[in-house]
């Protein structure tokens, strides 16, 4: 078990056109349940299975574990429309590793930067292409992105 310990934040797209990001990735995730979290993922042609406790502030425990990539896609089927596509890029600074994950299908255009933490008072410089921060707003728990009515993409209007 970990403590997961992160900070969320909507992003400027027009202010990443200069950032050397460095890695890119393609993530396959559904949800089997959301209390507890239940996520299964697939990633670099591997699977995982993973168990998040209810959110404290910016805080969760999380438990992930890897299992066979054939039972990763399996349980992807089982989880029907709740599966999102996203194309995750990862830049350090400040001594942070930041992961922006960039969404595909019915969430197109939404694109979201995450910071993990070492502890929830551990202070962070925000690059200028934070927009807002929304580690409190739980429309933007992965775990809930794909029940909203993103008809109206709130994201547009932040």
């Amino acid at each position: 078990m970990a403590m997961e310990i992160e900070r969320k934040f909507l992003v400027d797209k027009r202010k990443m056109h200069k950032l050397n990001f460095s890695s890119e990735v393609l993530i396959k995730q559904g949800y089997l349940s959301n209390h507890p979290t239940v996520r299964v993922r697939v990633k670099d042609n591997h699977g995982f299975l993973t168990i998040k406790s209810s959110t404290r502030g910016i805080s969760r425990q999380e438990f992930e574990y890897e299992i066979p990539i054939e039972d990763a896609e399996k349980l992807l089927r089982l989880c029907g429309n709740n599966v999102l596509k996203k194309i995750r890029r990862t830049i350090e600074l400040g001594g942070h590793v930041w992961e922006v994950d960039f969404f595909m299908g019915r969430l197109a255009g939404l694109v979201v930067a995450e910071v993990e933490l070492n502890s929830a008072n551990e202070v962070v410089d925000l690059p200028d292409w934070i927009s807002k921060e929304v580690s409190g707003d739980a429309r933007y728990f992965n775990s809930n992105l794909i029940n909203l009515d993103w008809a109206r993409r709130p994201w547009r209007r932040s």
